[in-house]
């Protein structure tokens, strides 16, 4: 068949949505109704958006990590491209989000029920609290979030450079182990707190 029969090449980036910058409104939205909840001062509401955004931030860390990366590695590039540049523009704000808001909801929260003035050995659980968090905090916007960026306006070229990507996606997949390790970590330590230190 001629070229002239078949038609117009079908764009492979038709249909994918660039990062939209609005979304900063419901970060924006999210970080003051986290900020009311800390000034209302209310022990219940404090713990439930701190648990609540916890599981959010754990849960799709965990299932990116174990459940949609292996699948990701085994498509062909085109599916794997598809799925990342639909993807990313969606995690881009929102995991940031919930990572700073259970990290700062958790201190104000542990702070309220007097964690931070506890005697050693206890006192040791608050310093693997805080420090995980310090860890998947700074690897996540640090780390993940850049890499995330660089690998996304690659693959958004007409003619990915398919090297580059590689090496920028085996630092994340080191980084990506890192985080699911933490994250159980952080999981085994707030454990610890419900049940009693």
């Amino acid at each position: 068949m001629s070229q002239s029969m078949k038609g117009p090449a079908e764009d492979p980036l038709s249909g994918v949505p660039p990062i939209d910058s609005r979304n900063l409104i419901w970060v924006g939205l999210a970080l003051c109704a986290m900020i009311a909840t800390i000034m209302v001062d209310s022990p219940w509401a404090l713990n439930f958006v701190h648990v609540m955004c916890g599981v959010l931030w754990t849960g799709i860390d965990l299932f990116m990590g174990f459940v949609v990366g292996p699948i990701m590695r085994r498509l062909p590039p085109p599916a794997r491209r598809a799925i990342v540049l639909r993807l990313m523009p969606k995690t881009l704000f929102l995991l940031p989000t919930l990572s700073i808001i259970t990290g700062t909801t958790g201190w104000f929260h542990a702070r309220d029920l007097g964690f931070l003035d506890l005697p050693w050995p206890q006192y040791g659980w608050v310093l693997a609290a805080l420090g995980i968090l310090a860890i998947l905090t700074v690897q996540g916007l640090g780390v993940l979030l850049p890499a995330n960026l660089m690998v996304y306006f690659e693959m958004r070229k007409t003619v990915p450079d398919g090297a580059r990507i590689g090496r920028l996606m085996k630092r994340y997949v080191y980084a990506v182990a890192l985080q699911g390790t933490m994250q159980v970590a952080i999981i085994v330590v707030m454990a610890k707190f419900v049940t009693g230190l």
